[in-house]
């Protein structure tokens, strides 16, 4: 009996997977073709719509490698199925395997552990979902305010589009900020990695300048993340 709810349980898992990961291929193709309508809006030439693309592709690959460990170090605890789930929707990565464990330890249990039974994994799958179930809410119901919103504020007057503009840029700072210093609290190795990511980047951004060559700066954040690593896999 506990053998077929678990073949069942399998067979629904999957079939969820899919149709999260054909939502996210579909979310994928809506959201380039949204960003190509919008640098038509603002005045840009395809040629700069094309590398705006190109960029945002090249600079997805490094954060990538962190979630495709994170699905590696899930699979022998979750299976298949729940790992490409999660990967469909992940916000972050370790959030991800910090919600597996409280779903374990919530049942009285551990991630592999000998009382890691399918009560326990049911537990983790309840608490990744509505976990993650916030953070998707909010896009589909305040993303369309929120839009209309910066367009009424912007629109009043020029000062205004200028002060967007620098809370923006202070939003993407203090966001990768406050990722970069968790990470430095940790130790000097730690330290030295986004030290060296930092460096990185400044020379290849400078370099890019100086050579006129804009690929440089199409894969000067995905290089400056492979340095990082590189570094910090030699010191950690």
């Amino acid at each position: 009996m506990e053998e077929a709810m678990r073949l069942a349980s399998g067979i629904l898992v999957w079939m969820i997977a899919l149709m999260v990961l054909a939502v996210v291929i579909f979310q994928a193709i809506k959201f380039i073709l949204l960003a190509k309508d919008a640098g038509k809006e603002i005045g840009m030439a395809k040629h700069e719509i094309n590398s705006a693309l190109k960029t945002g592709a090249i600079t997805a690959i490094g954060p990538s490698f962190a979630i495709i460990i994170v699905a590696l170090s899930l699979i022998p605890f979750l299976g298949e199925a729940l790992t490409l789930m999660r990967i469909g929707i992940i916000g972050s990565a370790p959030i991800e395997s910090v919600g597996a464990s409280l779903g374990a330890n919530a049942y009285g249990t551990e991630l592999g552990s000998a009382g890691f039974n399918t009560q326990a994994f049911t537990a983790v799958v309840w608490t990744l979902c509505l976990g993650g179930a916030g953070w998707l809410l909010f896009v589909a119901l305040a993303t369309k305010s929120m839009n209309k919103l910066e367009k009424k504020v912007i629109n009043k007057n020029e000062k205004n589009k200028k002060i967007m503009m620098v809370v923006a840029t202070a939003a993407m700072v203090a966001a990768f900020g406050n990722l970069a210093s968790a990470e430095m609290v940790k130790g000097m190795e730690y330290i030295v990695a986004v030290l060296v990511a930092s460096v990185s980047m400044f020379i290849l951004t400078a370099l890019a300048d100086k050579l006129q060559r804009n690929w440089i700066r199409e894969w000067s954040l995905g290089l400056s993340i492979l340095v990082s690593l590189v570094v910090g896999y030699f010191i950690i």
